[in-house]
Protein backbone atom coordinates (compact mmCIF):
# COMPACT_ATOMS: atom_id res chain seq x y z
CA UNK A 1 0.00 0.00 0.00
CA UNK A 2 1.39 3.37 -0.98
CA UNK A 3 1.85 5.80 1.86
CA UNK A 4 1.58 9.56 1.57
CA UNK A 5 4.40 11.63 2.96
CA UNK A 6 3.45 13.37 6.21
CA UNK A 7 4.34 17.05 5.74
CA UNK A 8 3.24 18.07 9.17
CA UNK A 9 5.82 19.51 11.56
CA UNK A 10 7.13 17.00 14.16
CA UNK A 11 5.10 16.93 17.37
CA UNK A 12 6.30 19.57 19.79
CA UNK A 13 7.86 21.71 17.06
CA UNK A 14 6.09 24.63 15.42
CA UNK A 15 6.27 25.03 11.68
CA UNK A 16 8.40 28.00 10.75
CA UNK A 17 6.36 31.00 9.61
CA UNK A 18 7.66 32.89 6.59
CA UNK A 19 6.10 35.62 4.48
CA UNK A 20 5.23 35.28 0.81
CA UNK A 21 8.00 37.67 -0.18
CA UNK A 22 10.57 35.45 1.55
CA UNK A 23 9.17 32.30 -0.05
CA UNK A 24 9.54 33.84 -3.50
CA UNK A 25 12.94 35.33 -2.55
CA UNK A 26 11.79 38.82 -3.47
CA UNK A 27 14.70 41.20 -2.87
CA UNK A 28 13.10 44.36 -4.23
CA UNK A 29 9.42 45.38 -4.15
CA UNK A 30 8.25 47.20 -7.26
CA UNK A 31 5.42 49.41 -6.05
CA UNK A 32 4.31 50.04 -9.65
CA UNK A 33 3.59 46.35 -10.25
CA UNK A 34 0.01 46.31 -8.94
CA UNK A 35 -0.74 42.82 -10.22
CA UNK A 36 2.23 41.37 -8.38
CA UNK A 37 1.42 43.23 -5.18
CA UNK A 38 -2.12 41.86 -5.16
CA UNK A 39 -0.69 38.33 -5.14
CA UNK A 40 0.75 39.01 -1.71
CA UNK A 41 -2.55 39.95 -0.10
CA UNK A 42 -5.37 37.49 0.22
CA UNK A 43 -8.58 36.47 1.91
CA UNK A 44 -6.38 34.91 4.58
CA UNK A 45 -5.30 38.37 5.70
CA UNK A 46 -8.94 39.41 6.01
CA UNK A 47 -9.81 36.24 7.90
CA UNK A 48 -6.90 36.92 10.27
CA UNK A 49 -8.44 40.28 11.19
CA UNK A 50 -11.88 38.74 11.67
CA UNK A 51 -10.44 36.02 13.89
CA UNK A 52 -8.73 38.66 16.03
CA UNK A 53 -12.07 40.42 16.29
CA UNK A 54 -13.79 37.20 17.38
CA UNK A 55 -11.20 36.71 20.13
CA UNK A 56 -11.70 40.28 21.33
CA UNK A 57 -15.46 39.81 21.70
CA UNK A 58 -14.71 37.73 24.79
CA UNK A 59 -13.40 40.91 26.40
CA UNK A 60 -15.55 43.66 24.91
CA UNK A 61 -18.78 42.02 23.77
CA UNK A 62 -20.24 41.99 20.28
CA UNK A 63 -18.54 44.08 17.62
CA UNK A 64 -18.66 44.85 13.92
CA UNK A 65 -15.60 44.93 11.67
CA UNK A 66 -15.55 47.45 8.83
CA UNK A 67 -13.56 46.12 5.86
CA UNK A 68 -12.46 49.04 3.68
CA UNK A 69 -11.45 48.73 0.00
CA UNK A 70 -8.06 50.43 0.09
CA UNK A 71 -6.15 49.27 -2.98
CA UNK A 72 -7.12 52.22 -5.20
CA UNK A 73 -5.92 54.71 -2.57
CA UNK A 74 -2.61 52.92 -2.27
CA UNK A 75 -2.13 52.83 -6.02
CA UNK A 76 -2.79 56.58 -6.19
CA UNK A 77 -0.28 57.20 -3.39
CA UNK A 78 2.26 54.94 -5.09
CA UNK A 79 1.90 56.74 -8.41
CA UNK A 80 1.81 60.33 -7.17
CA UNK A 81 3.73 60.56 -3.87
CA UNK A 82 7.37 60.14 -2.90
CA UNK A 83 8.12 56.67 -1.55
CA UNK A 84 9.36 57.85 1.85
CA UNK A 85 5.90 59.35 2.50
CA UNK A 86 3.85 56.28 1.48
CA UNK A 87 3.06 55.12 5.01
CA UNK A 88 2.33 58.58 6.40
CA UNK A 89 -0.04 59.59 3.61
CA UNK A 90 -1.67 56.16 3.75
CA UNK A 91 -2.24 56.42 7.51
CA UNK A 92 -3.75 59.89 7.10
CA UNK A 93 -6.24 58.34 4.68
CA UNK A 94 -6.98 55.59 7.19
CA UNK A 95 -7.67 58.14 9.90
CA UNK A 96 -9.95 60.16 7.63
CA UNK A 97 -11.91 57.05 6.65
CA UNK A 98 -12.10 55.82 10.24
CA UNK A 99 -13.40 59.19 11.44
CA UNK A 100 -16.02 59.36 8.71
CA UNK A 101 -17.29 55.88 9.57
CA UNK A 102 -17.16 56.69 13.30
CA UNK A 103 -19.26 59.82 12.86
CA UNK A 104 -21.78 57.91 10.74
CA UNK A 105 -22.23 55.33 13.51
CA UNK A 106 -22.28 57.84 16.36
CA UNK A 107 -18.88 57.00 17.86
CA UNK A 108 -17.24 59.65 20.02
CA UNK A 109 -13.57 58.85 19.44
CA UNK A 110 -11.02 56.76 17.56
CA UNK A 111 -8.80 54.21 19.31
CA UNK A 112 -5.51 52.99 17.82
CA UNK A 113 -2.85 50.51 18.91
CA UNK A 114 0.05 52.90 18.37
CA UNK A 115 3.03 52.60 20.70
CA UNK A 116 5.59 55.38 20.74
CA UNK A 117 8.72 54.50 18.77
CA UNK A 118 7.76 50.90 17.96
CA UNK A 119 7.83 51.45 14.20
CA UNK A 120 8.78 54.28 11.83
CA UNK A 121 5.21 55.58 11.56
CA UNK A 122 4.85 55.81 15.34
CA UNK A 123 7.40 58.48 16.17
CA UNK A 124 6.01 61.63 17.78
CA UNK A 125 6.31 63.70 14.57
CA UNK A 126 4.67 60.92 12.54
CA UNK A 127 1.75 60.52 14.93
CA UNK A 128 1.27 64.28 15.01
CA UNK A 129 1.02 64.31 11.22
CA UNK A 130 -1.39 61.37 11.00
CA UNK A 131 -3.59 62.55 13.86
CA UNK A 132 -3.86 66.08 12.48
CA UNK A 133 -6.57 65.08 9.99
CA UNK A 134 -9.03 64.15 12.76
CA UNK A 135 -11.48 66.29 14.68
CA UNK A 136 -12.54 63.41 16.92
CA UNK A 137 -10.23 62.65 19.86
CA UNK A 138 -7.76 59.82 19.22
CA UNK A 139 -7.07 57.50 22.16
CA UNK A 140 -3.82 55.49 22.18
CA UNK A 141 -3.92 53.14 25.19
CA UNK A 142 -0.66 51.40 24.23
CA UNK A 143 1.29 54.63 23.71
CA UNK A 144 3.73 54.16 26.62
CA UNK A 145 4.03 50.38 26.52
CA UNK A 146 7.09 48.57 25.23
CA UNK A 147 6.90 45.54 22.97
CA UNK A 148 7.22 43.00 25.79
CA UNK A 149 4.27 44.52 27.66
CA UNK A 150 2.11 44.44 24.53
CA UNK A 151 3.07 40.83 23.76
CA UNK A 152 2.31 39.81 27.36
CA UNK A 153 -1.19 41.29 27.12
CA UNK A 154 -1.72 39.72 23.68
CA UNK A 155 -0.86 36.30 25.09
CA UNK A 156 -3.23 36.85 28.02
CA UNK A 157 -6.19 37.66 25.78
CA UNK A 158 -5.23 34.93 23.27
CA UNK A 159 -4.56 37.18 20.26
CA UNK A 160 -0.78 36.79 19.97
CA UNK A 161 -0.56 33.61 17.90
CA UNK A 162 -3.17 34.90 15.47
CA UNK A 163 -1.56 38.32 15.20
CA UNK A 164 1.79 36.90 14.03
CA UNK A 165 0.36 34.78 11.20
CA UNK A 166 2.43 35.74 8.12
CA UNK A 167 -0.35 37.02 5.88
CA UNK A 168 0.65 40.26 4.18
CA UNK A 169 -1.80 43.12 4.51
CA UNK A 170 -2.07 46.56 2.93
CA UNK A 171 0.48 48.02 5.36
CA UNK A 172 3.24 45.44 4.93
CA UNK A 173 2.98 45.32 1.15
CA UNK A 174 3.42 49.07 0.71
CA UNK A 175 6.10 49.67 3.35
CA UNK A 176 8.76 52.05 1.96
CA UNK A 177 12.41 51.05 2.13
CA UNK A 178 13.39 54.28 3.89
CA UNK A 179 10.33 55.77 5.64
CA UNK A 180 10.38 59.35 6.85
CA UNK A 181 10.41 59.31 10.67
CA UNK A 182 10.49 63.11 11.09
CA UNK A 183 7.86 64.32 8.63
CA UNK A 184 7.09 68.00 8.09
CA UNK A 185 3.49 68.98 7.50
CA UNK A 186 4.22 71.19 4.45
CA UNK A 187 5.79 68.20 2.67
CA UNK A 188 2.82 66.00 3.51
CA UNK A 189 0.33 68.59 2.28
CA UNK A 190 2.36 69.06 -0.89
CA UNK A 191 2.24 65.31 -1.54
CA UNK A 192 -1.49 65.15 -0.90
CA UNK A 193 -2.12 68.05 -3.27
CA UNK A 194 -1.52 65.56 -6.09
CA UNK A 195 -4.42 63.41 -4.89
CA UNK A 196 -8.19 63.85 -4.96
CA UNK A 197 -8.36 63.15 -1.24
CA UNK A 198 -12.06 63.80 -0.68
CA UNK A 199 -13.19 61.69 -3.64
CA UNK A 200 -10.92 58.79 -2.66
CA UNK A 201 -12.16 58.84 0.94
CA UNK A 202 -15.81 58.99 -0.14
CA UNK A 203 -15.36 56.08 -2.56
CA UNK A 204 -13.68 53.97 0.11
CA UNK A 205 -16.40 54.67 2.67
CA UNK A 206 -19.12 53.78 0.16
CA UNK A 207 -17.42 50.42 -0.43
CA UNK A 208 -17.16 49.44 3.25
CA UNK A 209 -18.16 45.85 4.00
CA UNK A 210 -19.64 45.36 7.46
CA UNK A 211 -19.02 42.04 9.21
CA UNK A 212 -20.98 41.52 12.43
CA UNK A 213 -19.17 39.27 14.88
CA UNK A 214 -21.10 37.29 17.54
Amino acid sequence: MAMERDNRAPRGRKRRKVCAFCVDKVECIDYKDAAKLRRYTSERAKEKVLELGRKLTAWCGRMSVMVVPFTKIQEEIRDKCHEELFTLVMRRFMMRIAEKVAVEYGCGALITGESLGQVASQTMPAMAVTGAVCELPVFRPCIGMDKEEIVRIARKIDTFETSILPYEDCCTVFTPKHPNTKPKMPKILEAESNLDVEALVDEAVKGVEIVHLP
